[in-house]
């Protein structure tokens, strides 16, 4: 979905960047709130206003998101298609790197060599553009700082973005009455369909967000910033073939360099997950070979019964890398 939204945006011309932000903005806490209504989810606000802390970081949350939401915006409709792509392709390299100085999540050396190709890829960018790639810079570190914070915060897709909007809600309408007084508003006055379209900017902002809301709390942030990667593909494709972008030499070269260290990450994730599977099934086999060992002569079925009984003590030694404690063993009989 965050792939083919450039394809959405231009659309919505002539109204400008900031008030179809505020649209966003202002029609994202009103379809929210519908599916709110339909599920009857709503102790989480009560529990949440009761902590200021986590309060706060929602406001931190919804703060960083708006600069995102509103660079992003911008750039699709200013033709700047490929740059912005290229923020969601260095984004999963700052979101590893976020996860390492602020979480103290441990990086392989594979994982430590394609951080390092991204910075070469960003200094290339830089020579190339004649100044350093900001656009692609602040939408990055903008959405690699959401993610963060809606881990700290661990709320679900929908409350969390339920609880985002709200923040954003009253200086979105305001901004928008502030445009309706100066006669300078766009809404309502291109037609039905063109205010149809500005409304569903709530729902274009709602379905991806709540994916993501979920995605934040169940998987390690290294985890989530791989796979964040395929939805600039689709960008940077319709930036070239679409929108018809140049890409003179040095940016081809930058954008090689990204891909090599994205290429790098998936390598080293494939062979880390079945590094993992083959040490979790050996754990699990551990137990069935040592109650074999105690009575070789025992009937199978004895031998997975007593497997079973010792099985979780092995499992959770090969995912936790920690030794259980050993219970006295009692005479064979």
């Amino acid at each position: 979905m965050w792939g083919l939204v450039p394809l959405f945006w231009p659309l919505l011309k002539p109204a400008g960047a900031i008030e179809i932000l505020a649209h966003r903005m202002t029609w994202s806490l009103v379809v929210v709130g519908i599916a709110l209504l339909f599920v009857r989810r709503w102790d989480w606000a009560r529990e949440l206003l009761r902590q200021p802390r986590r309060l706060g970081l929602v406001v931190v949350a919804a703060a960083v998101i708006t600069v995102n939401w509103g660079v992003y915006i911008w750039s699709v409709n200013s033709g700047h298609v490929v740059e912005a792509s290229l923020g969601y392709f260095i984004n999963p390299l700052v979101t590893i790197a976020m996860g390492v100085l602020l979480l103290g999540e441990r990086l392989r050396p594979v994982q430590w060599a394609a951080v390092g190709i991204g910075l070469g890829a960003v200094l290339v960018l830089a020579f190339g553009y004649g100044r350093p790639p900001w656009i692609s810079l602040v939408l990055a570190f903008s959405f690699a700082t959401y993610g963060l914070v809606k881990k700290k915060v661990n709320l679900g897709g929908l409350e969390s973005l339920a609880a985002e909007t709200a923040v954003q809600f009253l200086p979105a309408l305001g901004y928008l009455v502030w445009l309706a007084t100066q006669g300078d508003i766009v809404f309502g006055t291109r037609g039905a369909g063109h205010a149809a379209l500005l409304a569903a900017t709530g729902v274009v902002t709602a379905a991806p967000l709540v994916c993501f809301g979920a995605a934040a709390i169940r998987v390690p942030l290294s985890t989530l910033g791989l796979l964040q990667y395929l939805a600039p593909v689709f960008q940077f494709v319709l930036g070239i073939l679409y929108f018809h972008e140049a890409m003179p030499a040095e940016r081809w070269a930058g954008f090689a360099l990204v891909w090599l260290a994205l290429s790098l990450l998936t390598w080293d994730a494939l062979r880390n997950a079945r590094r993992n599977a083959a040490r979790l099934a050996a754990a699990r086999d551990e137990p069935v070979r040592e109650a074999a060992a105690l009575d070789p002569g025992a009937p199978e079925a004895t031998v997975e019964a007593v497997a079973l009984a010792t099985g979780t003590a092995a499992v959770g030694t090969a995912a936790t890398g920690t030794t259980p404690p050993t219970a006295p063993k009692e005479p064979a009989s």
